[in-house]
């Protein structure tokens, strides 16, 4: 044995003295690698790693299963926070689930580790509705196919130049609605069936240049709310197979059949758009048909050599995502503006009067008179405040390890970002509970939708932000405006205000509001003649 290593020995001193010495410098440069390897790891097994986030305890295996039975999960995230503070952890099964609640620790997350934050897990019902995360909403970030969806959507349909060439049908559908609640002067009005057809009217127009049709063409404009309505409420409900996926085969809480039901609602009526257009389409027709955004995803699709090319399922992801992102959320917060007005009727007199000055009683609303309607876009910015339309926005994933606030957030950890409570919390606003639409008018141009000033986020921000803010902030506020400039508005006798809110991945009210209109502008035949 001895004399095997001395031959082995003498071995490599008589390489190591070859004519050029290479042996020798590259076994020695190993021994150099080897030694400060080993040496970084010593230094690391012994450097002091940031404590997970603190947090309620949980059963082993199971975790915190109480949060299986919360129906307004803001509220109870809020609760727990300031128990535990404005970071916290939920074990979920062997998941980590991290909440964070103020301006500072969202900034690291949506500015400072944005990239590493971008990821998403979708929960099952999502997965389902959107064909496999096949939209932009829950698709991963990683994936290839992401930033083509995001370009393709931000910048070929929601670009300004699109938005503004599409003022008429915007102008057009808003007058449309005028007209109707006219014909219904005296009669009580869903006010969030109202704009949801409104809106999902113009969408239609853009998208595919027509109304949502079902059978027999008729118009299923009711139906496709009522469906929407139950996905918001399925997607953000606490699904115990996400926790433990191992039995989500069993699907205990129904939540998977019922999503599939309503995937299958809106297959069919995507399905059936598609098919018209693609049996629709003539020689003559090509060349010179209107180039809407749902003849571009059918381009893409048929050009499958593309690298911006798409599949079948996420041209409907794709198509869910404007469907349901343009009119769910923009309907919801009308009927939540709406609400508020009615609970303060001196804030909505100052909207009147200032509907007044601008405009005035002998003419109807147009989207140029908006930018001067600095009241009613501080009414609507305190509405987004109080009444979030996501609340907790979509949880993001974080792609790698990472500190923030001083505590350790693992690869893999689902990160939610309660801007519901950041909106109310008295250490940022004053009186946080009361709607004062004032407190917007005093920086005007402090806070904004684009998530820059990390206390106010409606839409989120980062590479993750909702990328229709554009196009939701125009029909929102020429939506509002018309409605409240056409028409006074009474509840109907012995209904109550109800101000109580039902969640979902969106925070909708609890109760419908219905209201009364009466006519408001000087002359009658406005009401009648709204072409320009």
């Amino acid at each position: 044995m001895l004399q095997t290593a001395c031959i082995s020995f003498s071995w490599l001193l008589n390489v190591g003295n070859q004519k050029d010495g290479l042996f020798l410098a590259s076994f020695s440069f190993l021994v150099a690698i080897l030694g400060i390897s080993l040496l970084y790891s010593f230094w690391k097994a012994r450097k002091p790693m940031a404590p997970l986030p603190p947090g309620p305890r949980g059963l082993p295996i199971l975790g915190y299963l109480p949060f299986l039975g919360f129906d307004n999960l803001h509220l109870v995230f809020t609760e727990l926070g300031r128990v535990y503070g404005p970071i916290y952890k939920l074990w979920l099964g062997n998941k980590l689930t991290v909440v964070i609640s103020s301006p500072s620790l969202v900034k690291e997350v949506v500015r400072d580790h944005d990239i590493a934050f971008s990821e998403r897990e979708p929960p099952i019902a999502a997965q389902i509705i959107t064909f496999g995360s096949s939209d932009i909403a829950f698709d991963s970030y990683s994936s290839p196919s992401w930033k083509n969806k995001r370009k393709v959507l931000a910048t070929d349909m929601l670009s300004n130049a699109n938005l503004n060439a599409c003022y008429d049908l915007r102008r057009e559908q808003v007058m449309k609605m005028v007209e109707d609640v006219y014909e219904n002067v005296g009669k009580p009005i869903d006010i969030g069936e109202l704009a949801f057809c409104t809106l999902i009217n113009l969408i239609g127009k853009m998208v595919w240049g027509g109304a949502l049709r079902g059978e027999k063409g008729t118009a299923v404009e009711g139906r496709f709310k009522e469906i929407s309505s139950q996905m918001v409420v399925l997607i953000g409900k606490p699904n115990i197979s996400d926790i433990f996926p191992a039995i989500a085969w069993f699907d205990m809480q129904g939540i998977q059949r019922g999503i599939k039901k309503i995937r299958q609602s809106f297959n069919e009526l995507l399905e059936s758009v598609i098919e018209l257009r693609m049996n629709t389409v003539t020689e003559k027709e090509t060349s010179e048909q209107k180039s809407d955004f749902l003849q571009l995803l059918l381009d893409l699709h048929k050009n499958q050599d593309s690298p911006s090319s798409l599949t079948m399922n996420q041209v409907k992801g794709l198509l869910m995502d404007i469907v349901v992102g343009a009119t769910d959320t923009t309907s919801t917060t009308t009927e939540w503006a709406m609400a508020e007005l009615m609970q303060h009727p001196e804030i909505m007199e100052k909207v009147k009067k200032e509907l007044t000055d601008v405009v005035g009683v002998n003419d109807i609303i147009e989207e140029f008179h908006l930018p001067n309607l600095s009241y009613l876009s501080a009414v609507i910015k305190e509405t987004f405040r109080l009444h979030p339309p996501v609340p907790l926005l979509v949880p993001r994933c974080s792609a790698q390890s990472l500190t923030v606030g001083g505590y350790n957030i693992p690869k893999g950890s689902k990160v939610f970002l309660n801007m519901w409570f950041i909106h109310t919390d008295p250490n940022i606003w004053d009186n946080p509970s009361e709607f004062r639409p004032e407190r917007f008018l005093d920086e005007p141009g402090k806070f904004d939708f684009l998530g820059n000033d990390f206390r106010y986020m409606p839409f989120g921000s980062g590479r993750r932000r909702c990328p229709g803010i554009t196009l939701g902030e125009k029909m929102l506020s020429f939506i509002l405006a018309s409605l409240l400039h056409s028409f006074e508005w009474k509840l109907p006798q012995g209904e109550q205000l109800d101000l109580s809110s039902k969640f979902g991945i969106v925070m909708k009210k609890k109760n419908h509001l219905r209201l009364i209109p009466i006519p408001r502008l000087s002359d009658h035949v406005l009401y009648k003649n709204m072409q320009p």
